[in-house]
Parts: structure tokens; sequence; C-alpha cells
């Protein structure tokens, strides 16, 4: 009875249970109305925005129980573009009656407790409108949980699936539930958006936890009224509101703010009846695109005849950009390419028809076609090549456009499949490889927007990939990959994985660039599959066994897969037991750069290598430039969101000169994206040794077989493969190869074959007849540099975007004619110009537009509403010149021309503003600046009130902020005030006027954040008018070189005049220094003709001025500068310049002082005229300063106190640390005048040459004379003239720079004169008459010690302030970067107004250098050179190839980079500087060091006599055989068993470029271009240098020069023992027979250990893995040495065939190490076998 009971309870409470998902009851109509708003702009009031209103009633009428009618009454449209709030929305009548068809309509849609299903709709609906309807039945969608109240879940709507919350409440009084619900667009499931042009750029998710550039939210809020059968909603609202800015919205951003609402008007009882028509199934509840992707956002077009248009527009853009760019053609070509995506193919083809024929049609069309972005591109590129309409040229040049720019769909990859595939595509290189490369990059931008990308995209490619491998083509396979690694998918990893050494079978085979290009198709993969890529790359780096460039490469694209800890620890661990520097070398740089990275995306990398540098030892640093490194820079400035990065990595295999490969990329981050804008990568292989050794090395039977004998006698000897001569290169942007070379010798030598061939003459030819013809040349090329939108629904239904374009229009105008007289031979020789009159006259105008558009807003093909910010930008520089070319007389005459109608030569405008517009009535478009004419700061503080009651009324919260804004007083009540300025500079000389406007009126006073400092209006117009004064015609520069320079002379110089004028200025300096003696400082001359007497005085009467004559001295002061005001310093620049004035007439009364008392006679006669007195002091002072601050500082050292004397000797002790003692070679070799014959100073033998003639002009006309004039109106005449004097008995230079002014004595005079094989003065003085500055520079050579030296003394006297200014802001940087270069500096007071620089050689490849300022000291010693200097050894080697510089280079090249081996008795120094000794066997030849490649170009053999305890070298190179020993302790040489006597040589090879000579104690054999750059001989020491080319290929007891040094001991079959004397052993060449001639009684042998040996457990015998020298049959040894060798063990019952089993020894693993003993000499019986 309970049961029941409780049963019927149950069913009565659900009976009565209470629903609230909205019901419609069938039969009844339900009217609601409905209002949208959407607006986009800045969030504060009284700015500019932009937007619509869609305002209607709405019937919702049930057809059944789950399937509803909706129809729209009374519908009307509105458009807004004003001032927010102030201004209304605008009707768009025109365009609600164009759409009151449609939105009338009723539609269809599925309702079931809530939830909106599918949409039906008739087939005439546009998507554009049923959108619309999508944001009404958007409100209707809630998900209702009977059991919850608060909850969350993934919501469909017309944004996508998204995160929604819902929280319902009751309020039970009202009888009414409440509900709402908000929507995190910034976290969907499924989001609806549709991304055009960001294919090739990165999410940085970490770049995104730091800043976020768009973040959207939606709210809604429903009112509903409960009942049995359903709840009645009454009211809805909906906010939604996304923000944007690309820097960071919280540092401001522009907003699109969508709002809705739904109230209830009435039930009517009668229903609305669907069309008696077919409703067509149109999808569900979200946004679909539509024909928005065809409508570029910054114009509206209304397309009625798409054919039409387009051939206007083509009119347009040909027509006015002919002798400029026109300044709306960038918005003209984006037109342009608008038009073309929306016309049909065949209305293009109908156009190409046109115009094809027309040339500047043509190159229009075929800009704009790859810019279409469609499959549309490609097919029409594919139709016009194959069928000859397209030239090559243009195929190419549109392929690698469109490839990039074309949306990547099914069809479009078939298309570029196609293209490729095609025969006539194929023949052509360049083209065929843009279309494979294109093929990959469209595969990788289809996956990148559709993440089930299907592996039949590149299934194809895998098959060609597994066909090139087993033919073995290597070409092949490297080009298929380029194409998988463009693509990217993550089914290529097991193809590519066969071409990998330990994955692949055939990978063995196959040489490394292959293994290289394998590893680095794998980046793009990783993008997206890291860690199957980070377990294949991994294995690789690991395996010591591989090629260390190959594990390098692999070390760069593992850490590009963003390493965890455990994998950075991993490969640290590795380097701690890392035999291959270079490896290590390269992973320490790269972890060490990586640790000081601040971008988001590598800081746990970063943290990773931090803690990995902990494991390795810093001693990895120190390992020089010859290693591979790698380098990153980056910097991320996270509250903009923008960052830059750049990697460099230098990959190195032999520590040569020339790397292996270097690999550059720089990479941008910006708004929570990044792209890998550029890549650049070069491998050369080969190219060094393939440049510096000799062409063709001889490959005869008789050199190779004597090589190869001897070879044959070493133990399991392995030659190392040749280096193919191969440089490879490749491009990459935004990840994508674009394009990639191999250069081989073969392509050298077509390249060569062409440009020596007797084409490029029939082309100069036919350039030259054009060019005497006329040349008349235009040309438009259009660009649309970047496309980049995002469009996402909003919750009104219409699409809301982000877009940023930019569109350039450069265009070239050039008109050109030339003339030859006498005119050109018919045979026509480039010499025969140098015999003609040539005119030429042309005409260039270059001219460019570039405009620039960040959108945001609602873009439909029907209406617009967006926020635009535009960039402008327009440039015209026109140029008209005429030149006259007189070879014979040497007269060159250029003419510059006016250009008529052109001022504005640059200008840019930067605007922001709001604009609705819509297609029915595009004239009433209206366009609004984003800040108004009227708006003030204080409005905006305001109205943020106003603002935030328009976001919260669906809310019914009151906002209380305009009240306290209100009450704070503003000092911000005036109108945003525009920055003006303008700025002005004129070249009077040219006539020439240049200004700047700038005017900028932004919103950064509203909030002072970089996006408002964008926002408003910003201009800049540079203009170039003619300059106020008499009118200029042209300006002429000519120059006359010869005899008829004197000629062209227009300002004569007059020495007189001169004179007189210095006599004036005489005059005015001593009533300047009568009137005010404080200003006497600022004249050089006056402070160093005063006594040191006087100079106290004077000073003193400065520093105490009386205060009554203060104001007098300042009158006279300003009355002297007026008179003088060439000498009157800045504002300000004056503090500095009294400071050094002071400081300059303190050290003038000092050396002045100096020079009166110890040449008192010669100051006395020297005082005849003042012009002698300042120029011997200036010069007297300089000297004498050096004295007098030594004697005075001797004189403060022995007055001081014993710890000031301690403290001054240890800096005397460093000061002589840095001073060299630098000793003259110079004698002067001019007259000098008795009074002075005596004396060798330098500056006194220049100054008497320059006083003899001060200007060359009186005696000598002058070699050239350069005028650069402007010919005025009147005829008078202005420029500047330039004359260079050469006076051959003096040897003195002279060049005179004057202004050609009637009245201006301003000039510069440079002096220079040759006074010895050994020194060189030159004078430079510039001012009025060269009287106002002057500087002396002197460079001579001499000795430092006993080595070469040169010095280099700069002195002046007296500078301008602003180069004072700039020089001291120099040596700030200089001492800056100085110390950053590790190089020592000492703060020095050194001689004041002089910079010394000493260079002195401290070998033939280091330089010793001392720069000597006026206060420091800066000294680095041992500074190594790229060359060796010709001097010593190096003079008399290159005297072998004096006739050819070329060799003469490549000589001091090679023997700079040299490495050398060193032998002394039974002790070796390696290539790579480590040292062993070991006991050399007794007349047994042993490998020191060999070509090691097949090529055996050379192998240098010793051989040790330890009775006598001498040493010999065999040499053999070429075809000739070397010997170089003792005889009679004298070092001797064989050539072919042939001795050469001592005073035979040097000996000279008749063929090969090989040399013999004697070199200090010994002989010296030198062939670089061999390999062998230098083999010396003589009783103590033995020496082997080899080029660095050879480098890595070299083998034998010195090693393999590779700077491996933990890889040195390396026996002839590569196996690295530890044991230097097996090493040695192992490169003996033993006998065949104890018969020998050589009497090597030894033969390399394995061994078995004699003692019994457990090995696991198990008894074994062992035999060495290693070879060990023994004794031959028959022979006995008379001394051993012990040697450490390793040894293999096999089980004690093995049986082993010593004959067969023996040979295979060598190559077994090492079990143990044990030491045996070796036989280093034999005697053997005379019945040996």
């Amino acid at each position: 009875m309970r049961v029941l009971l409780l049963a019927l309870a149950v069913a009565f409470v659900a009976g009565h249970q209470v629903k609230i998902a909205p019901e419609f009851d069938v039969g009844k109509t339900y009217s609601y109305k409905y209002e949208a708003i959407l607006m986009g702009g800045l969030p504060e009031e009284g700015l500019a925005r932009a937007g619509f209103k869609i305002r209607s009633k709405v019937l919702i009428s049930p057809l059944a129980t789950d399937t509803l009618v909706l129809k729209l009454l009374e519908p009307e449209l509105f458009e807004y573009s004003g001032v927010w709030p102030k201004d209304a929305f605008v009707p768009a009548t025109k365009l609600t009656s164009a759409l009151a068809a449609q939105l009338k309509t009723p539609l269809k849609f599925e309702y079931v407790n809530g939830v909106v299903g599918k949409v039906y709709a008739p087939a005439g609906i546009s998507t554009s409108v049923l959108n619309i309807i999508r944001g009404i039945l958007n409100i209707f969608q809630m998900n209702i949980k009977k059991t919850m109240n608060v909850y969350e879940l993934q919501e469909p709507g017309v944004q996508g699936v998204c995160k929604t919350s819902y929280v319902i409440t009751e309020d039970a009084k009202a009888d009414r539930i409440l509900l709402t619900k908000t929507k995190d667009l910034n976290h969907c499931q499924e989001r609806i958006v549709k991304d055009i042009g960001m294919a090739y750029t990165e999410r940085c998710p970490e770049c995104q936890l730091r800043g976020k550039a768009l973040k959207g939210t939606a709210g809604f809020n429903y009112v509903m009224k409960p009942s049995a059968t359903g709840a009645l909603l009454l009211e809805a609202y909906s906010t939604e509101l996304v923000q944007f800015s690309p820097i960071n919205i919280l540092n401001g951003a522009a907003q699109m703010e969508s709002k809705q609402s739904l109230k209830f008007l009435e039930i009517q009882k009668t229903s609305v009846e669907p069309l008696k028509t077919d409703y067509i199934h149109r999808g569900n509840l979200q946004y679909e695109f539509g024909s928005e992707l065809l409508q570029t956002p910054i114009q509206l077009l209304r397309i009625t005849n798409a054919e039409a248009q387009i051939v206007e527009i083509l009119n347009h853009v040909v027509t006015n950009n002919v002798a400029k760019v026109h300044e709306d053609a960038p918005l003209k070509f984006i037109e342009l390419i608008q038009l073309f995506r929306t016309a049909k193919y065949q209305t293009i083809e109908a156009l190409w028809s046109q115009f094809k024929s027309r040339p500047e049609h043509r190159e229009w069309i075929l800009n704009t076609v790859p810019a279409i972005g469609t499959h549309v591109s490609l097919r029409f590129i594919k139709e016009h090549f194959l069928n000859g309409q397209l030239t090559e040229a243009e195929a190419t040049r549109a392929l690698m456009v469109a490839v990039h720019m074309v949306t990547a769909d099914l069809e479009a990859i078939q298309l570029i499949s196609d293209i490729s595939e095609t025969p006539k595509v194929m023949e052509t290189p360049v083209l065929s490889q843009i279309a494979a490369l294109g093929f990959g990059s469209l595969v990788s931008k289809y996956c990148a927007e559709n993440p089930t990308c299907p592996v039949d995209l590149i299934k194809d490619v895998h098959d060609l990939v597994a066909k090139a491998i087993s033919k073995g083509t290597p070409d092949d396979i490297i080009y298929l990959l380029k194409i998988l690694g463009n693509a990217g998918h993550p089914s290529s990893l097991k193809p590519i994985m066969k071409v990998l050494p330990i994955f692949g079978n055939a990978a063995a085979n196959l040489p490394l660039r292959v293994h290289i290009e394998g590893v680095l198709a794998l980046r793009n993969i990783a993008k997206r599959e890291p860690k199957m890529v980070q377990e294949v790359v991994i294995q690789l780096f690991m395996d010591k066994t591989l090629d260390p460039e190959l594990r390098m490469v692999s070390a760069i694209v593992l850490f590009e897969t963003k390493l965890p800890m455990g994998l950075v620890t991993t490969i640290a661990n590795a380097l701690l037991r890392e035999p291959n520097l270079q490896v290590t070398s390269l992973v320490y740089s790269y972890m060490k750069a990586m640790t000081r990275s601040t971008t988001p995306d590598s800081v746990h990398v970063a943290a990773a290598c931090n803690v990995a540098l902990k494991i390795l030892s810093p001693k990895l640093n120190r390992l020089s430039y010859r290693f591979s490194r790698a380098l990153l820079v980056d910097g991320y400035y996270s509250p903009w969101m923008v960052g830059a990065a750049a990697s460099a990595f230098y990959v190195n295999d032999a520590a040569t000169v020339l790397p292996r490969a270097v690999m550059a990329k720089a990479r941008l981050y910006f708004a929570g994206v990044y792209a890998d804008v550029i890549e650049v990568g070069v491998r050369t292989e080969g190219i060094q040794e393939a440049l510096l050794k000799v062409p063709n090395l001889s490959d005869d039977a008789d050199r190779l077989t004597k090589m190869k004998r001897v070879l044959k006698a070493l133990s399991e000897w392995r030659a190392q493969p040749s280096r193919k001569p191969l440089a490879s290169a490749h491009v990459k942007l935004f990840g994508q190869d674009i394009a990639f070379v191999d250069v081989d010798k073969v392509v050298v030598d077509q390249l060569m074959a062409i440009v020596t061939g007797p084409e490029v003459q029939s082309y100069g030819r036919k350039a030259l007849d054009q060019l005497l013809a006329g040349v008349k040349f235009n040309y438009a090329l259009p660009m649309l540099g970047a496309e980049v939108r995002r469009i996402m629904p909003t919750v009104v239904g219409l699409p809301m975007e982000l877009s940023f374009y930019t569109s350039s229009v450069i265009n070239t105008a050039l008109e050109l004619q030339a003339t030859v007289s006498p005119p050109p031979a018919q045979r026509f020789n480039p010499s025969q110009l140098l015999k003609s009159d040539i005119s030429i006259k042309a005409a260039f105008t270059p001219s460019v537009s570039k405009y620039t558009y960040a959108v945001m807003g609602v873009n439909t093909a029907l209406a617009q509403a967006v926020v635009v910010s535009r960039a402008k930008v327009h440039t015209v520089l026109p140029a008209k010149i005429e030149a006259r070319l007189d070879m014979i007389k040497g007269n060159f005459k250029f003419e510059l021309l006016p250009v008529q109608g052109v001022n504005k030569i640059a200008s840019a405008l930067v605007e922001t503003f709001a604009v609705a517009r819509n297609v029915e009535d595009l004239a009433a478009a209206k366009i609004t600046p984003l800040i108004p004419a009227d708006y003030s700061p204080q409005s905006s503080k305001k109205s943020s009130s106003r603002y935030s009651r328009m976001t919260s009324s669906m809310s019914g919260h009151k906002s209380v902020s305009s009240e306290l804004i209100s009450n704070q007083p503003s000092k911000m009540n005036k109108l945003i005030k525009a920055f003006e300025k303008k700025l002005c500079k004129e070249m009077e000389t040219f006539g020439i006027k240049a200004c700047a406007v700038i005017e900028s009126r932004s919103a950064s006073v509203i909030r002072d954040v970089p996006l408002y400092a964008v926002i408003g209006k910003h201009s800049v117009f540079i203009e170039v008018t003619p300059a106020s004064g008499p009118a200029i015609e042209k300006v002429e520069i000519e120059i006359q070189v010869g005899e008829k320079a004197a000629e062209k002379i227009i300002k004569v110089i007059d020495l007189s005049q001169d004179d007189t004028i210095l006599e004036d200025k005489n005059v005015l300096m001593k009533l300047k220094k009568i009137l005010v003696p404080g200003l006497k400082n600022r004249t050089s001359s006056s402070s160093r003709s005063s006594s040191s007497v006087s100079s106290r005085s004077s000073s003193s009467s400065v520093s105490r001025p009386s205060k009554s004559s203060s104001s007098s001295s300042r009158k006279i002061s300003k009355m002297v500068d007026t008179l003088d005001p060439t000498d009157k310093p800045s504002k300000l620049q004056r503090p500095s310049s009294k400071s050094s004035s002071s400081r300059s007439s303190l050290h003038s009364s000092k050396s002045s002082s100096s020079r009166s008392s110890l040449h008192s006679s010669k100051s006395s006669s020297s005082q005849s005229s003042l012009r002698s007195r300042k120029s011997s002091s200036s010069r007297s002072s300089l000297k004498s300063s050096k004295s007098s601050s030594s004697v005075s500082s001797s004189s403060r050292r022995s007055s001081s106190s014993s710890s000031s004397s301690s403290s001054s000797s240890s800096s005397q002790s460093k000061q002589e640390l840095y001073d060299m003692n630098f000793t003259k070679i110079h004698i002067h070799q001019h007259s000098v005048p008795a009074s002075r014959r005596n004396s060798h100073s330098s500056a006194r033998s220049f100054e008497a040459i320059y006083n003899k003639a001060k200007y060359l002009a009186s005696a000598t006309p002058p070699t050239v004379t350069i005028l650069i004039r402007a010919v005025r109106a009147d005829r008078k005449e202005q420029g500047y003239q330039i004359a260079a004097y050469f006076d051959k008995a003096t040897s003195r230079v002279q060049i005179i720079f004057a202004n050609l002014a009637e009245k201006n004595n301003w000039r510069i005079c440079a002096d220079g004169v040759m006074l010895s094989d050994h020194k060189l003065m030159a004078k430079i003085a510039w001012g009025i008459n060269c009287k106002q500055y002057m500087t002396e520079i002197a460079a001579e050579t001499g000795l430092v010690g006993q080595e070469p030296a040169l010095r280099l003394k700069l002195t002046w006297d007296k500078l301008p302030s602003n180069m004072r200014y700039y020089a001291k802001r120099w040596s700030e940087y200089v001492s800056r970067l100085v110390l950053e270069t590790g190089v020592s500096v000492a703060k020095v007071k050194n001689v004041p107004n002089q910079i010394k620089l000493t260079v002195a050689i401290a070998s033939e490849q280091s330089l010793n250098i001392v720069l000597k300022t006026p206060r420091s000291t800066i000294f680095k010693e041992g500074i190594p050179l790229p060359i060796s200097l010709p001097i010593g050894e190096t003079a008399s080697e290159l005297k072998a190839y004096d006739d050819s510089w070329v060799d003469t280079i490549s000589y001091m090249v090679s023997k700079a980079h040299a490495v050398e081996c060193r032998v002394s008795k039974d002790t070796v120094n390696t290539f790579n500087n480590r040292t062993f000794k070991a006991e050399m066997p007794h007349s047994c030849p042993q490998v020191l060091a060999q070509d090691c490649t097949a090529e055996a170009k050379f192998i240098v053999m010793l051989k040790r006599d330890q009775e006598r305890e001498q040493n010999m070298l065999i040499v053999k190179i070429a075809d000739i055989d070397v010997e170089m020993y003792l005889k009679d302790s004298v070092p001797t040489v064989k050539v072919d068993k042939k001795e050469i006597p001592v005073n035979k040589l040097p000996y000279r090879h008749p063929t090969a470029d090989i040399q013999i000579k004697q070199s200090g104690q010994g002989i010296a054999l030198h062939a670089p271009k061999h390999g062998l750059q230098e083999v010396y001989f003589d009783i103590n020491v033995q020496k082997v240098k080899v080029v660095d080319w050879m480098r890595g290929q070299t083998c034998g007891l010195c090693g393999k020069a590779d700077g491996e040094i933990r890889q040195e001991y390396r026996t002839p079959n590569t196996r690295l023992t530890k044991s230097a004397v097996s090493y040695a052993h192992s490169w003996v060449l033993p006998a065949e027979s104890c018969r020998d001639a050589t009497e090597c009684y030894m033969k390399l042998e394995s061994v078995k250990l004699e003692k019994q040996i457990i090995l696991h457990g198990q008894e074994s015998k062992c035999f060495s893995v290693e070879p060990v020298l023994r004794c031959l049959p028959g022979c006995m040894p008379l001394r051993t040495t012990t040697v450490s060798v390793g040894f293999h063990c096999l089980p004690a019952d093995t049986q082993l065939n010593r004959s067969g089993g023996m040979s295979s020894i060598f190559e077994k693993s090492v079990d143990l190490r044990e030491t045996t003993e070796a036989h280093v000499a034999c005697r053997c019986t005379a019945q040996c076998a």
C-alpha cells in the first residue's frame, strides 16, 4: 500500500512540474519586437564609430511541435558613421528596399526543448540574409537542464561551439524565471572563423599567456514566464564584446560591440503560413560564410558588368601611370583584383585575348591574375604557358607569386601537380622547381586549415622518393625531399627516414648532402608532430659514428622542436663524452645562446639549457673561431606582444677558414603568432680546394702506381672520399623553400662559356645600337604586398572582419639618348669608346605609391561599416641629366637640369576614420574622422558613464562613473591641438629649398599607448622649390683632366690678397686681445706666441674680473664677435669650448716657455711675419710638450710621498708596457734652409717646402680641375671649384677647394708631400683662407726592435666645436667597443691634441698595435692576419710568383692558414698541436703526412737511423721523388735520385708548381697548389705544413689537421687508439722481405696475448686488434719497446684459421687493453726468408 501511495505522489509531482524551456503552441503566432545594434570603434565616447542597426517585428508560429516558422515584419536597416553617441543612425532606405523581399520571406527551423536544429529556406534567400535570421534564432538557443541551476557546457551557436555558463534563478513573487548565460569566445571547441593569408604563421601559446591580441565574450539575459506546458519568453537581451589590438589589449584596444533585444508583444491566434515553394535545408544555427570572402573591406563595389568595369580600370591605370605613378594607383589595383575575383573564367579569357598584344595592359593583367588567390590563377598560367602565350620569364614570375597567394583547396593542389608534371614545364628547370616547391607549399597550407589532411595528397611524392632511392640518384632525392619538407605532412616521416643512416639500408650508399637534406626536411613536420621528429633526430645525434656535420644539423633541428628538460639533459650528458669538438662547440654555443633567450616560446628550453650548462665545462667556450658555432639574438616586449629573433649557424668540419655550411634565419613575433620570415643557407664542399689547388692533377699511371705501391704497404689503409667541388644555397620565406641551387664545376664552366662567348659581344653591340637610336622605357609594377584577414560572426549574424592590406605600385620612366663621335665601327670593340666623344641625355623619373589599410568592422557584399586606418605614401624623384664625355680631351661634363611641375617629392598620410556605406546607395557613403575636430579629452572622460550605461542596460545595472568623473576638476577641457611643424633648409649655392611639413593629431592624449598614438591624422610632406634669390638655370659638374685643366680655373687664388686679409685679421685679433683678455685663448696663435709669464698674468686677470667692468666687457665682446663671426662658438658648445681653451692655454704656456728657453734665437729670428710665427709655434709646441710634461712629471714624483712614489713607478712601468720604441728610418730627401740643416725634424722639412710655395698654382698648372656650379640667369659665378696640383720636384700634391662666390674666402686646403720613401706628410686646413682650422697627418715606416713598423700621427691645432663634439662621442663608442672585445686600455695622459697609431709586425702573420689618444692608450698584441705579409721568408718565397698577382695572393693566403707538424728526433708535434714521443723503428719509413683522399696528391715519409740518430724525409709529389737527408751534417736534397748541389738551388719543377730552396739552416720544399705549403728539413727539426683546404684530409703521424685533439690517434684503418706508440707504429711501411733494400726488417701483425684470460666467466684467448711491429721471419729483435694495444678475445676452444681469420681481426671490437712487446730494431740471418 505504501509503494502505491509513493508512486501516485511521484506521478502527481511529475505531472505538475514547471517546464523552463520556451514552448510555442501550434496554431498561434507569437509577436516580438527585435532590435540589433553592431558598433565598432574605440570605447571612449565622443569619438567616431561605424555600425549597423536592424529593427523589425519577429513572428514565430509553430507548424508542428518541433517545426516553427519565423517571419520578419517591417524590417528596417540603419547605418551609422558618426560621433557616438551624439549622432543618430541613418536609415538605409535603398538597402532595406532591396532586401525587403528576402527579409520578409518566412523561414522554417526545428526547435525542441529550447535547442535550434536545422534551418530551411527557399533557394532565393542569400547567405547574408540567412545569417541575419540565424542571429535572431541564436537568442532562442537555450540548453536547459532540469536538475541543475548552475552548469557549463559546450553549446552550439552562431559563433560555433563554445564554452557556455548557465545560471538559472526564479523570482517567485513576480512569477518569473531569470536565466543568464555567457559565452567565452576564446574557449571554443569549434570556433567558426576564416583566416586568409595566415597559413605560414604559427600560433604562439606561450605568447598569449602574457597577453591577448583578441578577446571576446557574449552574455544573454532572459526573462520567462513559467507554465505547465512551457515557458513564455518575455524578454531577451544579448551583448557581445570583442576587443582587438595588434599590441596587446591591455594597452588599449578597439572593440566591436553587438547588442540584441527581443521583447514580447502579443500572441495572435492566426498562424504564419510558409511560402508554397520548396524549402531547402540550409544548415543549422552556425554561421555560414558567403560572398564576404570575395569582398575586400577597404572599398565597396557595385558590380554590374565585371568585364566592362575591368576594362575601364585597366585603361585608367595604364593611362595615368606613364610619366609617374598616380597617387591612387594602389587602390585601383586592389579594385582590379576584386573585379577579377568576381569575374568568370571566360571573362578573364576574353580580356586576355583583347589586351595580350598591348604591352602595358598585358603587364597589369599578368600582375593581377596571381593575386586572384584561387585556382583560377593556376589554371590561367598553365593554359597560356602551354599554348605559348606566356613567355618563360612571365610564367615563372606569375607562378612564383601565385603559389603563395592561392587559397589551398583540392582543385588548386591538383592543378599545381599537373603543372609540375607537364613536359614543357619540366624542360624549364626554374619553372619546374617553382611548381614542385609550390605543390609542397599548397599541401602545407591545406593541411594547416584542415587538420584531417589526407595522405593521398602527398602519396605520389612518397612513391617517387622510393624510386629515386632505388636508382641512387642524389639530385632527384634532394629535389623530392625539398617538396616533402615544404609540405610538412607527418606521413612523410617514414619516406624521409629511408634516406637517413641508421634507419634506411640504402642510406649508406647516398652522399652526405642527401642525409643533411633529409634531416632538414623534418623541420616542418616537427611543427605538427614534434615528438615523432625528436625520436628520430636524437638517435642521429647520439650516433658518434655518423658524420659530424650530419650530427650538428640534427642538433639544430632537435632544438627547433622545443625540447623538454629530459632531452636537453641527455644531450648535455652526451657532450661530456663527445669525442668531436666541432659537435661539442656548436651544441655548447647553442645552449649558451639559448640561456639568454627572452622569447616566450623558448622560455622552457632556455631554462633547461641553463641547467645543462652547469653540467658542462666552461672551457668549451674557449674554442677558437674555427670551430662550429651557433649565434642567437632575440628580444621580446611583452606589453606590446612584439619581438624578433635571429639565429645563425656556422658549421665546420675540419677547422678550415671557409666553413662547411652557414645558415641564418630571422623570426618575427606579432599579436600572439610568429613567422620565420626568411632563411638563407649556403653549403660549400671542396670550394676552397677547387679554387686554390692545382687545376689538373696528373692522373698518369706512373704517378698513381708509385703512390699506390706505398699505400699498399700500410696495414688496412682506407682512403677518405674526395671532396667533390660543390656549392649549394637555398632561400626560404615563411618556412617554405622558394628556391635552391647547386653549383658544381659543370655549371661554372657553362657560365664561363656564356660570359666569354661571342654572344656577349653581340648583345653589347645591340645594346649600343639601341642606345644610339634612343630608348624610351616605362614600366609599372603593381604588388599586393599583404592580404591578411580574419572573419568571424557576431551574435547579430553579421560578420566581423579584421584585415590588413598593403598595396603598392612602382613606376619607372626613362628616356635615354646617346651620340658617339666618331660613330662606332661595324666590328665594335668596347675599347673604341675610350677614344670617342660621347653625349648622353637622360630623363629618369622613379615614383612609388603605397597604400596600407588596417580595418575592423562589418564587411559584406551588400554593406560595410568599418573603422579604417589608412597610410598613404607617395614619392616622385624626377631627374634630368645631360652628360658629355670627351675621352680624348679628358673633359667630362654633367648638367643637372631643372624638372618642371614637380615640387612635392614625398608625402605620407596616416588617417583613421569610420565609414558606412551600402551597395545600393554608394553616393550616400559617409566617412567620419575617428577624432572629430571639436573633440576634447574631457568629453571622453564624461562619456564613459554613458558608455557603461549602454553596455549594462540589458542587465539593469546603473553606473556611477559619470558622477565620480564629473566632480573631479579637469584641466583637459580644451580641444586637441594638432602638432604642426615646418622645417626648411635652403641651399643657396644651388638654388634649392627643401621643406618638410609635419602635422599630427592623435588620440594619445586620451591614453598614452601606441595604438592611440597611431589613431588620428598624421601627415608629412616634403617639397623642393627654387630658393629665393637669382634664378638657377641648371647645375653643372665639369671635370677636366690633363693640360687643359688650367683653362677651366675660374677663381684664381691671389697670394697678396690672402696676406692682406690675414693682416686685417691680425689687427682684429690684437684688438680683441686688448679689449677682451679672457677671450684670447680662443686663438691658438696668440696663446702659443705668448710667454709663460704673460700667460699666467693674463689668466689671472681673467680669473679676477671686476664687477664694474663686466657690462663693458660684454659689450666689447659682442662687438668683437660681430667683427669676427667665424670665431664665435655656438651656445651649446660654449662651456666645453671654454674648458678646452683653458686647458689649451695652460698647455700652450708650458710648451711655449720651454720652446722659448731652448730656441730663443730661432724664435726671435722667425718673428718677421705673424704667419711664420704661428706655424713655427704650433709645431714646436707639440714637440716641446713632451719634454715639458716629462720634466714636470719627474719633478712631481721627486717631491711626492713614498706611497705616491710607488704608485707613480707602477704607472710608469705600465706606460712602458704600452709604449713602442719606434725608430725612424726616414731621411729627408728635399733641400732645407741652412739654419735647419742639422735638424731632422720632418715637420720643419715639410714646412720649408710649404713656405717655399704656399700655393702651387703660382708655379705649377693644375692636373685636375673640378667645377660644381650653378648657372644663374645673371651669369654670375656660383658654386665650388676643386683644383689638384702636383709638383714632381718636391713630390707634393695640393688640392684646393674654394667657393666661387666673389667675396667668399672660405676654403679647404690639403697638402701632401712624400718626404722620402719612408715618410708621407699631409696638412689639411680649412676656414677663411684656410686659416681657421688645421690638422696634420704623418705616416712613416720604421722599426720597433728589429721588426718593421708603421706609425700614423694626427695632430691638430684648433677644431670646430661640432667636430669636437662628434669626436668625443665617437671616442666613447670606441672605448666601449674596445672593452667588449678584450683589448687592453690604460687611462694615461698622452700628448694633447694628438692621436698616434703605431702598428708593428710581430710576425709574418700577426701585428702589435698601440693607439694613443690624449687621455688613453689602447694596446693589443698578436692580432692575427688573414694573409702572410710579404716580409722575411715569405718575401723570398714570393719571388717565384712575380709573374702572377693571383698566385701571389693565393700563396700569401694559403701560408697564413697553413697548419704545421714538427718532428724533432723521436718527438712529434702533430697538426693539432698534440705532442707525443715514441721510439721510431730503425730504417723503416713511416708516413709522416699524406693526402688521404683517393687523389693521393702527396706523401711525406720519415725514416729514422737510430744508430746515427738522424732523420731523413722522403716526399712523393706530382711525378717526382724528393729525398731530404744529412750528408756530412749538411742538409742535402735529391730529386729523382739525383743530388742537387746547394749552389743550384732554388730548384723549380719544369711543369708542376713546386720549388725547393734553402731556408735558414735547412732546405724547404713548397707546393701549395698540391696541398703542401712547406716541407722543411734541417739537422735538428723536420716540419710539414699543409694548406688550409687540406685540413681533415691528411693522415699519418701528423694526424688529420682537423682540430679534433680528442680523436688524434687514428690508425690507417681509421680505428681510434689510445696509445701514442701503437699509433706511431701503425704508420710504418713494413718491408716485404728481409732482403728489402730499405733495411726495414719488420712487419705489422696481430699478436696473441700470452697470459691466461677469464672473460665473462669463460676462459678465452685474445688477439690484438691493433697491429704490432714484429721482426720478419728469420730475424731477431735487437731493441724492443712496450706498447699498449687493444685485444679481442674468443673462447679458448675456438678454432681460428690464422691465414683466413686473422685478416678480419682488425675489424673486431676491443675487449681489453694490455701491454705487449713491439720490435723497433731487427737483425736478420743470411738464411732468412
